[in-house]
């Protein structure tokens, strides 16, 4: 007899653990308009009318008919032919609660907000899981397996089958919720989530998620359940548990816009943990230290979305008391992407309960912080905390700018060595907000050597690591391919480049200029010299034109130099004219620099306005435009995010934290994409193997 249970049994068996978890369970006959007890006056509804009537008037007990009944017509009244619009509207309903305009008791007009679920208390709400639960498309019935309804409204719906069975598998389950959405679009207005098992696999995702991104929670209670578990009962317990699934609905979902359509997003199991660990932490932590911890989540893991529940969770906490939230980074480029792509492109109170803002001056910054009493998101450089050489003359402390106790200072990428404690920046935000609470977020490990960031942020809060990211499904792996032999680098700049030269590499180009003086200028003329740059372009237009004939996607180049970034761009175009233009909107190869009017004439045409960088940005990120490749030296090597991209040809010194953050260009899951590459034309094989074993 086969282990493996038949979808009749699957569905006994979830509905069981259901039960287990305080769900309500009933088959749809029972609650069908042709049952003794209806739930539904029609097959064509998907609300629960009855139900969500009782709920309503359960939860608003103020509230007079005519409230009540202006509540359910919202609900139940679509304003929109799109399903992701519905859902969006139907989220903030859920969510905010619906509004219904009153009288107060001196006669002027009021809102108030009718509450559909009670997110504080779950078990206040009507818990309903149905299976069999029919429908009447236009065209079609469809019968999904199993429902979940919370005061009538369908928040998660099960689609199972029988693993080895003829036709069906877990992507058959997943197809299915095509098949709904294409039928039955009305069931998706109220969606919250989609789970698909086979018996063996269970996955949950959006209904508008990509195969992909269909992913499976691994845990119950917050460390990773036993493999012997049934994939879905572990999701079950460990994801709808009803405080749990309110909990994920509430904050850690996302709603944000892509080419002008709605997008939503919702938190994966180690995020979702990881984010109420830093909430927990940094609520102790203002009892304590100021120090919270740090949170290390793999690059390509989603820090930055966890770092954007983070935000709108602290935010609400009762304890916090509506505090001021300070997300620092360090450099311009990565604010602006952190900012711009995560925090400011997610919608109004999802899950952000304000919008946040970006101070560009110092003087702007130390406004915004001595002024707030409460409240703000606020996003700047860690710069602005540093001192003038004349302050510094003067023997001038940075200023007091609050002593409040509810302000949280996030710092992303927290490991930097820039971040230190005793005469640099973080010294002086210790000075400017003595009494704030400080939480880190990185994407790769503190370095063994690395003393000052404990000191400043604490131990570790949550650590999901590449192997685990890769098991999970969360990144695909990375593969290397030496090209050293194909393009030479002389022994003279080889033996130049040690680890002293690769961490200078990393900073700003300036800075490394000035640290390496003359060691800079002689590598940088061995490595960019024409002669060798011309064999570069040679063998990576060959090597690219063989990748992107197995594997549709995009792949970055990464330079020592702006001016080796220039220099090559020209090579590239005078093999391959065909792939440049004068024109941002077309062309298949470009150059991202930062730079100004007063850089050499070589760097003008690749010289951008923000505006128009966020442009390209926007084109390298669509897997269906034309632009493959892009030539950086530093930017987009950390917080950008293109999932089709799948190449990374490496002719800059890396090493560490550096090297990690730039190769997981390529990590993220994107179709079938099984794993990025890294080209190597420059040597960093042993600091790649030294920084994975850190």
């Amino acid at each position: 007899m086969s282990s493996i249970p038949s979808e009749a049994e699957l569905e006994l068996l979830v509905l069981e653990t259901l039960a287990d978890q305080g769900w309500v369970t009933a088959h749809g006959t029972e609650i069908d308009p042709e049952s003794g007890y209806p739930a539904r006056t029609d097959f064509r509804e998907v609300v629960l009318r009855h139900r969500l009537e009782a709920g309503i008037r359960r939860l608003n007990p103020e509230l007079d008919d005519g409230a009540v009944e202006e509540a359910l017509r919202a609900v139940i009244a679509p304003e929109s032919q799109s399903p992701m619009q519905e859902n969006w509207r139907a989220y903030k309903l859920l969510t905010q609660g619906v509004p219904i305009e009153s009288r107060a008791p001196d006669g002027s007009p009021r809102t108030v907000r009718a509450r559909l679920i009670d997110f504080d208390d779950p078990f206040a709400n009507d818990l309903l899981a149905v299976h069999q639960f029919r429908v009447q498309g236009q065209h079609h019935n469809r019968r999904p397996d199993v429902v979940l309804f919370a005061n009538g409204l369908p928040l998660v719906l099960f689609e199972l089958k029988r693993a080895g069975a003829t036709g069906a598998s877990l992507r058959g389950a997943f197809n299915q919720l095509s098949t709904y959405q294409r039928d039955i679009p009305d069931l998706f207005t109220w969606n919250q989530l989609c789970v698909i098992s086979d018996g063996v696999l269970a996955r949950a995702g959006q209904f508008t998620s990509r195969w992909e991104h269909f992913a499976p929670w691994k845990t119950i209670e917050g460390t990773l359940a036993s493999a012997a578990l049934p994939q879905f009962e572990v999701l079950i317990k460990g994801m709808l548990q009803p405080e749990r699934l309110l909990d994920l609905v509430r904050s850690f979902t996302v709603f944000t816009t892509e080419g002008g359509r709605v997008v939503r997003l919702v938190a994966k199991y180690h995020q979702f943990w990881a984010v109420n660990k830093a909430v927990f932490a940094t609520t102790e932590a203002v009892e304590g230290d100021g120090r919270a911890g740090v949170v290390w989540h793999t690059q390509g893991s989603g820090k930055s979305y966890e770092m954007l529940w983070y935000a709108g969770k602290i935010m609400r906490h009762p304890v916090m008391e509506n505090p001021t939230l300070l997300v620092l980074t360090d450099r311009n480029d990565l604010d602006d992407q952190l900012f711009d792509d995560t925090f400011a492109a997610s919608l109004p109170n999802a899950p952000l309960p304000e919008k946040p803002v970006q101070v560009d001056t110092r003087a702007e910054l130390k406004g915004v912080l001595s002024r707030r009493e409460s409240g703000g998101i606020v996003f700047s450089t860690i710069q602005k905390f540093g001192l003038s050489q004349a302050e510094r003359n003067a023997g001038q402390a940075f200023p007091l700018l609050s002593d409040r106790t509810n302000i949280v200072v996030m710092v992303d990428e927290a490991h930097r060595s820039n971040y230190d404690f005793i005469d640099g920046f973080a010294r002086h935000l210790r000075d400017a907000l003595p009494n704030a609470t400080f939480i880190g977020f990185t994407g790769t490990p503190i370095e063994s050597t690395d003393k000052s960031t404990k000191s400043v942020f604490g131990d570790y809060i949550d650590v999901y690591d590449l192997t685990q990211a890769v098991e999970d499904g969360a990144t695909v792996k990375v593969f290397y391919e030496p090209r050293l032999a194909r393009v030479e680098l002389p022994s003279e700049a080889l033996n130049e480049i040690d680890d002293s030269f690769a961490e200078a590499v990393a900073l700003v180009e300036d800075t490394a200029r000035e640290q390496l003086k003359s060691k800079w200028a002689r590598v940088e003329a061995i490595v960019g010299s024409s002669e060798r740059l011309a064999e570069v372009a040679a063998d990576l237009v060959m090597h690219w034109e063989a990748r992107r004939g197995a594997f549709a996607g995009k792949g970055m180049i990464v330079t020592m130099s702006r001016r080796i970034a220039a220099a090559l761009y020209d090579e590239i175009a005078r093999l391959r004219p065909s792939w440049v233009t004068d024109d941002d909107t077309t062309g298949k190869l470009k150059v991202v620099l930062s730079g100004s009017a007063a850089d050499e004439a070589l760097l003008q045409p690749h010289i951008r306005t923000k505006e128009a960088r966020r442009a390209l940005r926007d084109r390298a990120k669509d897997p269906n435009d034309e632009l493959e490749l892009v030539i950086v030296r530093d930017m987009w090597l950390t917080g950008f995010d293109s999932p089709s991209m799948h190449t990374m040809y490496v002719d800059k010194p890396m090493r560490g934290a550096n090297l990690m953050q730039a190769i997981a260009r390529v990590n993220r899951t994107f179709k079938d994409k099984e794993g990025g590459l890294v080209v190597d034309y420059i040597g960093i094989a042993e600091d790649l193997k030294s920084a994975l074993t850190d």
